[in-house]
């Protein structure tokens, strides 16, 4: 996978200068890609211009911007409202919720043993991937009985997921996945896109 470049900008809303990839937890660097402006926050068109950015089709790119950014700026902005629903990257680790994979810890830094955790426990037919009933076998056994908001958005962000990223005979990569944690399987994805539209 190639290594993301994000960075954010000295405009970013924690009052550090220049403030760049390296510095930013796995969790974040997720999230600072749909960041497009780097001001540290992302506001819905441009969780839309990501979805698009990275082949997502206007329907879903649509929703997905919707869903996730009232689902996620209250939680990153604690006691702060905006009806333009901005999520605030450097506390993106605030939105984490129970029905998760555990990858992520609580302060967003990648959790190895977790990841392979994945596929050690689900990945039956092969053990670098995932089909779409094994990625339902994962949902399924992660789900909190007490956190139905958080196994609906695992649900939905795994979908979307399999649905961008699954190969032609059913297979969610173990490669994949582990971009999708550092943000890197985005700028990739949106590179290639780019690159695709180019030589049309």
């Amino acid at each position: 996978m190639a290594s993301s470049s994000v960075a954010l900008s000295s405009d970013y809303d924690s009052g550090s200068q220049g403030v760049d990839d390296g510095e930013l937890t796995p969790l974040e660097k997720h999230a600072a890609f749909f960041d497009r402006d780097k001001d540290g926050f992302i506001y819905p068109w441009e969780t839309y211009q990501g979805f698009r950015a990275i082949g997502a089709g206007i329907s879903m790119s649509t929703v997905a911007s919707i869903f996730i950014n009232v689902t996620l700026s209250a939680k990153t902005r604690s006691g702060k409202f905006s009806p333009l629903f901005p999520i605030e990257v450097k506390n993106i680790k605030k939105a984490k919720h129970k029905s998760d994979s555990g990858v992520y810890d609580t302060e967003g830094r990648f959790v190895p043993e977790k990841f392979e955790e994945i596929f050690s426990k689900h990945a039956h037919t092969n053990p670098n991937a995932l089909t779409s009933k094994e990625l339902s076998e994962m949902l399924k056994d992660n789900r909190d009985p007490q956190d139905k908001k958080g196994w609906f958005a695992s649900k939905v962000e795994w979908h979307i997921l399999y649905h961008l990223c699954s190969d032609k005979d059913g297979f969610l990569y173990k490669d994949t996945i582990r971009g999708v944690y550092d943000g890197s399987l985005f700028e990739k994805m949106a590179r290639d896109r780019a690159s695709a539209h180019k030589k049309e």
